[in-house]
């Protein structure tokens, strides 16, 4: 694993971070082709790329904290310290993603929805960059395998006790994650309402990850419910409402115009 690139000077980057912000660029660079697309101007791509960013991370540093909150009530300044301590829960991002999204188009005038079908390719795009991260970081890995793929992954950073050759479900995820874009950029303009295509990518992934936690069950994912891991319960909840909302919006939007 390589959970450090380099140093610069004492300062060092971390390949998990890296990757993020690899991953957003590349969004932003995709958004905005959207944008066009869509009608919408390419500086307010950037804007909402922003605005998620912070409303992301946020809400992934903070739903991470809440549901192990017992490793930070003795030291709940810790909790601030992510560059330190690491930790980010991607439900909670998706959930900080949306609330800073509504916020922009309240404060643009402009509907939710445009803003997130044009954000849906560019969240497959930026999850499957980041998940590469971590797998360089030796996080998020799986059972224990006898597949010819199967890696050793450090017990904890830079531990030189490694597990069993192990699944590497970040690759799975991040592979996984392109070809939710390959679908969705297939799919869009077949669609006829706007926001189907976010609501497209919420159930496809949805999916995906409650397929990818039956592999990290036990190991890096702990059982929540009824032998369900916290991401497979909250994949299913959204998977349903995405799908009930992908039907609703197309039963009223089947007389609207496709975009281009």
């Amino acid at each position: 694993m390589l959970p450090t690139l380099f140093h610069i000077g004492p300062v060092a980057v971390r390949s998990y971070g890296t990757l993020l912000m690899l991953g957003f660029v590349a969004g932003i660079l995709l958004a905005r082709r959207e944008a066009k697309r869509l009608g919408l101007s390419a500086e307010l791509a950037i804007d909402l790329g922003l605005w998620v960013l912070v409303g992301g991370l946020l809400g992934a540093r903070a739903l991470f904290v809440a549901l192990k909150w017992s490793d930070f009530a003795a030291r709940p300044v810790q909790a601030l310290y992510i560059w330190q301590e690491g930790g980010l829960s991607y439900h909670g991002g998706l959930l900080g993603g949306v609330a800073a999204g509504l916020l922009l188009a309240r404060r643009c005038r402009i509907s939710f929805w445009s803003l997130a079908d044009m954000a849906a390719p560019s969240i497959a795009l930026s999850y499957g960059i980041t998940r590469f991260g971590c797998f360089l970081n030796g996080c998020c890995y799986g059972a224990p395998t006898t597949l010819p793929w199967g890696v050793r992954f450090p017990l904890f950073l830079d531990s030189r006790i490694t597990t069993e050759p192990s699944h590497p479900t970040q690759i799975y995820a991040a592979l996984g994650s392109f070809v939710i874009l390959a679908l969705l950029m297939k799919a869009r303009p077949r669609l006829p309402a706007r926001g189907q295509l976010f609501l497209l990518y919420l159930a496809l992934y949805s999916a995906l990850r409650a397929a990818v936690e039956v592999l990290r069950k036990g190991y890096t994912a702990q059982v929540f419910l009824d032998g369900l891991t916290q991401a497979q319960v909250a994949s299913a909840a959204i998977l349903v409402g995405a799908i009930f909302g992908f039907i609703h919006l197309g039963r009223g939007g089947r007389n609207q115009p496709r975009p281009a």
